[in-house]
């Protein structure tokens, strides 16, 4: 879809490399094909060990690259990104995504028309499967099990999705931010590390009165599960120490209360013995690391910290 805009101000797309050098290369190599003319891309690499990520920037001279000394992490890893931009709206985009040539501008007309919209995502399918969606937009968290579902999920692209409309929560494969807003909120919290930053940021941005639209005539490809793959330890592991952390950011009294025992003796214990049924020691134990990890941060200030750009 053809969308022209009145001026095209910078926009600073953000994305994170950990040893897929080669992955976000292909990233990089559909972004030189946008149509958008006023554009930086930064890479934030968190010390690779493996893909020798100097080959991104000698690929693509143009693009500032930041290379960490160790892991920050994915909220981190976008946090220096968000802090060397220079645009006056930043986009954050995973590695293992790749865009058409058009997809940037009716993201950028959404927001530059509205400027009560704090976030917008586009729609986005699966890479390997380019007919099938995976997100176009999000239901409501819910405060029990401090999950939401993506709109569309697995649904065959045949249109149905194709106007914009308001949600709950952008998308952190991707999603535009205008600068402002950010200066306004803070950045993501560092506490996440990987797994529900995204959730927690655009909580701050519906706080700050702003809303968040899926945009449904821009799509991006997302290779789904490239970096933790489907039952890893480590994504175990953080998905359930950040949907505690996530409550004990964002939910008071009652609501806290009730998902925290929810998590604590029915959704935690099910899902980490039927691992422990299956032979899967590593996956069951990464269970209550995460309450373990709880429990050594019981009063850590940091957990409720919004750093500022």
């Amino acid at each position: 879809m053809s969308i022209s805009l009145k001026r095209y101000p910078l926009v600073s797309i953000i994305t994170v490399n950990f040893n897929q050098a080669v992955v976000t290369c292909a990233l990089l190599e559909s972004l030189n094909k946008i149509t958008y003319p006023n554009l930086e891309v930064i890479v934030v690499d968190n010390h690779s060990t493996k893909d020798d990520p100097s080959i991104i920037k000698k690929r693509y001279p143009n693009i500032v690259f930041i290379q960490n000394p160790i892991n920050y992490g994915f909220a981190a890893g976008n946090n220096y990104g968000l802090m060397r931009a220079r645009g006056e709206y930043v986009m954050l985009l995973n590695n293992d995504i790749e865009v058409p040539p058009d997809f940037l501008e009716p993201l950028i007309a959404k927001l530059e028309r509205n400027p009560d919209i704090g976030a917008v995502s586009p729609r986005i399918r699966f890479y390997y499967q380019p007919d099938i969606i995976q997100y176009a937009g999000y239901t409501p968290m819910d405060k029990i099990t401090i999950r939401n579902a993506a709109i569309g999920y697995r649904e065959k692209d045949v249109g149905q999705y194709n106007e914009d409309r308001e949600t709950p929560s952008a998308h952190g494969a991707a999603m535009v931010v205008p600068i402002r807003v950010v200066k306004e909120i803070g950045l993501m919290s560092y506490i996440f590390f990987l797994y529900y930053e995204e959730a927690d940021w655009c909580e701050r941005i519906l706080r700050a009165g702003y809303k968040i639209y899926y945009v449904g005539s821009s799509y991006v490809l997302h290779k789904e599960s490239v970096s933790t793959g489907k039952l890893s330890t480590l994504k175990i592991y953080y998905l359930n120490r950040n949907r505690i952390v996530f409550m004990r950011r964002n939910l008071h009294g009652k609501e806290y209360y009730v998902a925290l025992l929810y998590q604590l003796f029915v959704a935690i214990p099910k899902n980490a013995f039927s691992f422990l049924l299956k032979g899967k020691i590593s996956l069951f134990l990464a269970y209550y690391r995460a309450i373990g990890w709880h429990v050594t941060h019981l009063f850590s200030k940091e957990i409720h910290e919004n750093p500022m750009l």
